[in-house]
């Protein structure tokens, strides 16, 4: 909202300057100037307003590991009951 607002009040500041230039000034210049001038600000507002342009990333395949968890396991040693983690997959 405040791009468009400058954008119309630089318009209507180039406007206004150049619909008080002399009467011994070409009028056909003044004119061309102004006209590129308001094309130019409708044809950058609409660049402006405009959305970046988004490209889906390419589709990556991945080899899928096995479903692996670590598990805690009670074992006996010989003399007495430990634990330790164990490595389990599906």
């Amino acid at each position: 909202m405040k791009k468009t607002f400058s954008a119309f009040l630089a318009i209507a500041t180039v406007a206004g300057a150049l619909a008080s230039t002399p009467a011994s000034a070409q009028r056909g210049v003044a004119a061309g100037v102004a006209a590129g001038l308001i094309g130019g600000a409708i044809v950058g507002g609409a660049i402006a307003s405009s959305r970046p342009a988004y490209a889906a990333p390419a589709p990556v395949y991945v080899e899928e590991a096995p479903a692996c968890r670590m598990v805690r396991e009670r074992f006996w040693d010989g003399y007495s009951w430990r634990f330790r983690r164990v490595e389990v997959c599906n």
